[in-house]
């Protein structure tokens, strides 16, 4: 089921976190409207578009999905079938972010209020995410710029910083989290994100239709709908 993107309220004059207080609520009550049958459908395109977006990675560091986020069960599931290893984000010592090895998706368990499911393998410091062919991130939205909206603990903006030279970093977002209409709010410590995976498809933003068509369009004060219609 195709949606249109959400619309998102600009936050132009507004401090940047409280821009992000504004929108990520929205984003998340959008989420909570969708189906279990639309999820699970979602779920199962995400693992045919992530398996091709990370091609012959030997290593591949994601996140196990909360009930309302993009599925990515399916795709961890895909991903150890064909032996990759996975790394998952664990709560490790002292409260610290760190990652554990996928073993199964009966291995997941939810082990503190309010965080995603974990994996019960030995913890791996933050700095292991360095040993990931690719990366594949959460997001609320991504925009034209490669801008992710997150969850706001900041976690993955400064894990991102750890991967190596040359790894490939995703988010996975729904189709209509891609903001084409205006630029997301922005920190100087936000890490762009270089390219997308969604139901529909994937691929790099740097160059792509959807980036050129919002720019443009935001430059002359049109949305990509009205660009169309003056072409």
């Amino acid at each position: 089921m195709h949606r249109t993107q959400l619309a998102l309220p600009r936050t132009d004059g507004y401090e940047t976190e409280d821009a992000k207080q504004v929108l990520r609520p929205l984003v998340r009550e959008a989420r909570a409207q969708r189906s279990e049958a639309e999820r699970a459908r979602a779920g199962e395109a995400l693992a045919v578009n992530g398996l091709e977006a990370v091609g012959d990675a030997r290593c591949v560091a994601a996140y196990a999905s909360r009930s309302t986020e993009p599925d990515s069960g399916p795709l961890l599931e895909a991903l150890r079938a064909r032996g990759t290893r996975v790394l998952l984000p664990v709560l490790g010592p002292g409260l610290n972010r760190d990652w554990a090895e996928y073993r199964g998706a009966d291995d997941l368990a939810v082990r503190a209020p309010g965080r995603p499911p974990e994996p019960s393998g030995p913890v791996l410091p933050a700095e292991a995410i360095a040993e990931a062919d690719v990366v594949i991130a959460p997001a609320l939205a991504v925009d034209a710029l490669g801008t992710r909206l997150g969850q706001g603990g900041g976690w993955y903006d400064r894990v991102l910083r750890l991967t190596r030279p040359g790894a490939q970093v995703f988010a996975m977002v729904f189709d209509e989290e891609l903001i084409a209409d205006m630029l997301l709010p922005v920190d100087d410590h936000d890490v762009p994100i270089p390219a997308v995976i969604t139901p529909e498809r994937w691929f790099l933003l740097e160059g792509s239709r959807f980036q050129s068509d919002a720019l443009t369009a935001q430059a002359g004060g049109l949305t990509p709908m009205e660009q169309h219609t003056e072409r």
